[in-house]
């Protein structure tokens, strides 16, 4: 089983149940999640400052409270289609591996609470994206759910490429 998500402990009838809390979005027509404990906040589209030489996913950097973050289109990155940013674009703000980095979404759903025992391990391939960024599905009542592992979307030598973008 994937130790994705937060636990959270909750008594029903007297056992306990793992819970996970994650932020649901949506790319293209899959919904996604992640982990509520990764996220630092969930911003609106703003004008992005492009750098030139930059990798073709890096949409570009934002100044967010002082500090330069480097804003990464999920879209480009997973190998979906471009869209333009709408009134429900929104920028996930995330820390990985001391990192602040932006991902931005086609739109955010919700903050979901699920239990453990409705998530089980990816197949080999979903809608195109590789398994490596997906750490499970959770089988909801109407929809299925995939949980995306942020850090495993960009490889080392990225994540050390958009780090030297932090141009302050």
């Amino acid at each position: 089983m994937s130790t994705v998500g937060t636990s959270i402990n909750s008594k029903k009838n007297d056992f306990s149940e793992e819970l996970l809390q994650l932020v649901s979005f949506h790319l293209d027509e899959e919904e996604f999640g992640v982990d509520i404990l990764n996220i630092q906040g969930i911003n609106r589209m703003e004008e992005i400052t492009g750098v030139p030489n930059s990798p073709e996913y890096v949409k570009g950097i934002i100044n967010l409270r002082g500090q330069v973050i480097p804003i990464i289109d999920l879209r480009k990155r997973l190998g979906l289609s471009e869209k333009k940013p709408n009134k429900d674009t929104r920028i996930i703000i995330v820390e990985i591996k001391e990192a602040v980095i932006g991902f931005v979404v086609d739109s955010v759903n919700e903050v979901l609470r699920i239990p453990s025992n409705i998530i089980v391990p990816p197949p080999q391939m979903i809608a195109g994206i590789d398994s490596e960024y997906i750490t499970a599905v959770g089988k909801l009542e109407d929809r299925l759910l995939i949980l995306l592992d942020l850090e495993q979307v960009l490889s080392i030598r990225e994540k050390e490429e958009i780090k030297g973008l932090d141009v302050a």
